[in-house]
């Protein structure tokens, strides 16, 4: 008994050491660490169409022009020892640039979200025109198949002046010559063809 249990334990921690080295395949890796913030992309890409939206409104550029105003008159009118911007307005060029290398990208991140969204679109209403397609064929098919089979179907007035025909024929073969001019099924309307006829 003792060999077979030395045997099932060395079995055993060979098995465990084995399992230690090799990655489980039936477990998730553990996160690995990032140095850089994380965030969410579809937050930011909102958010930059939010900020988008609002750069792009008259609200915008009305409050914009009234800053740059009360800035200028500002720099201009006060005081010498209360200016924070002198006439050449360096300070005020460069938050104008500041601001515009901002907005640039993120209006570029706007539009590319606003492209994707509309390459789906397009790819959606692409499937539905086929599908549209598809069914108009089928229909059209149909339409034809039922124009042939309606085509072959025997009308009342075709059944009766069949009819009208084989008595003629008939009472021609008892006579020995025309008929006399008994009509066997009287015609509902004379002047031609039934109302109900289809």
């Amino acid at each position: 008994m003792a060999p077979e249990r030395e045997a099932r334990e060395r079995a055993a921690t060979g098995a465990s050491a084995t399992s230690r080295s090799r990655p489980r395949l039936d477990q998730p890796q553990p996160p690995r660490r990032r140095f850089l913030p994380e965030y969410d992309p579809e937050a930011f890409g909102r958010l930059s169409e939010r900020i988008a939206r609002f750069l792009g409104t008259g609200r915008f550029i009305v409050w914009m022009t009234v800053v740059i105003i009360m800035w200028v008159v500002w720099n201009v009118s006060a005081p010498r020892e209360l200016r924070f911007d002198n006439y050449p307005f360096i300070f005020l060029t460069l938050m104008l640039s500041l601001q515009a290398s901002y907005a640039a990208p993120l209006i570029l991140l706007a539009q590319n979200r606003q492209d994707d969204r509309d390459k789906v679109n397009l790819e959606q209403d692409r499937k539905q025109n086929e599908r549209s397609i598809a069914d108009t064929e089928y229909l059209t098919r149909e339409i034809a198949a039922l124009r042939v089979g309606l085509g072959e179907v025997a009308t009342r007035d075709w059944i009766r002046s069949e009819l009208e025909d084989l008595v003629k024929e008939l009472d021609e073969r008892r006579s020995g010559g025309p008929g006399d001019g008994r009509v066997v099924f009287p015609a509902e309307h004379p002047r031609g063809r039934d109302v109900d006829d289809r």
